[in-house]
């Protein structure tokens, strides 16, 4: 592979980094739970300092996001609540799904900034996507289009009740 030592574009670069600090907002990880429509939004839990809400394109039928409140784009920005706090949210999520959809696996993951695929790269979300052999047919390899085989409205119900039903068991523990 030949390399092509471009230095000179490092503060174009850098510039528009400074220009994307400075945009408003506008971010729906920031917005959507100041609505308080958790059914609409698909909010399906909130935590003091983190939630998780259902991604709105998703690429199976459960695929959710567990995000901060706050605005911060990394890991390290997190605080040690945030941190953890999404982390038992991932362990009780991870139980949820396996009760509501029993899925052959679970991808978990993050893209931290738009070159790591970041989809909303000043706002961090971990993502969590219930798998099953051959979810994946021939529609996305020649057509270039994901089926869908449920609606959100009703992913949503089903683990919003798993939830629920997890949440009053916890209590009845203690």
């Amino acid at each position: 592979m030949d390399r092509l030592w471009a230095t000179w574009r490092m503060p174009y670069i850098d510039t528009l980094k400074e220009e994307e600090k400075q945009k408003k907002c506008g971010c729906f990880l920031c917005e959507k739970p100041k609505e308080n429509k958790d059914e609409e939004t698909c909010i399906l839990l909130r935590g003091v300092k983190t939630f998780v809400i259902l991604n709105m394109f998703p690429y199976n039928p459960g695929h959710l996001l567990i995000a901060p409140y706050r605005h911060v784009g990394t890991f390290h920005g997190l605080d040690d609540e945030e941190r953890r706090e999404i982390l038992e949210q991932l362990a009780l999520i991870e139980r949820a799904m396996g009760e509501v959809f029993a899925p052959d696996g679970i991808n978990m993951g993050v893209n931290i900034g738009r070159a790591a695929g970041a989809g909303v790269p000043g706002h961090i979300h971990f993502h969590m996507v219930p798998r099953w052999q051959g979810d994946c047919n021939f529609m996305p390899v020649l057509c270039d289009t994901k089926v869908i085989p449920q609606g959100i409205h009703d992913v949503w119900r089903r683990l919003r009740e798993a939830l629920v039903r997890m949440g009053e068991e916890a209590e009845k523990e203690r």
